[in-house]
């Protein structure tokens, strides 16, 4: 029951953060559209609009409404499966993800994009993505549970400890 818990609490902080995150470029920093506010030698922060979904794909006008829709529905699925999860990695991992789709939800419902706005690089090679703080527990979610898929051993049989 404490896995769960605290799966639940690691998405609501992953939510106030991204959400807290965008509050500061929007409202604070002034961030405006095209205007680079550097941060370190590797990251900046630049306002980005994304109107689809990774990379800007399905951007079109009729199709927020259809991705908010999805979105939530895939967001009910997580809550399902991490009420349902064990696993501590797993809890972790899947409440990352959700609490990242939930602000990104609401971005599309509240903007009608997703608010994005930093820019990694390395010199002149640039992360070929604009990210927020939601997308990024997204990903680090997603990698984890992928080396927990990897890296999880097959349960030992009953009968003599045979596979």
């Amino acid at each position: 029951m404490i896995r769960r818990v605290t799966g639940f609490v690691l998405a609501a902080i992953v939510l106030l953060a991204d959400q807290g995150a965008k509050y500061w470029v929007l409202h604070a920093a002034h961030l405006t559209d095209g205007h680079v506010l550097v941060l370190l030698p590797v990251l900046n922060f630049v306002l980005v609009w994304n109107h689809g979904i990774t990379f800007g794909m399905f951007a079109s006008v009729g199709s927020k409404i259809v991705l908010a829709a999805v979105a939530t529905a895939v967001i009910a699925a997580l809550l399902v499966w991490l009420w349902r999860s064990e696993n501590w990695l797993r809890v972790l991992a899947i409440g990352g993800i959700a609490g990242g789709a939930i602000g990104n939800v609401a971005d599309r419902l509240h903007y009608g994009a997703v608010v994005d706005f930093i820019q990694a690089h390395l010199g002149w090679l640039y992360f070929p993505y604009i990210f927020n703080v939601g997308d990024s527990a997204i990903c680090c979610g997603v990698a984890a549970l992928m080396a927990e898929s990897l890296f999880r051993r097959a349960p030992v049989a009953a009968s003599g400890g045979q596979r």
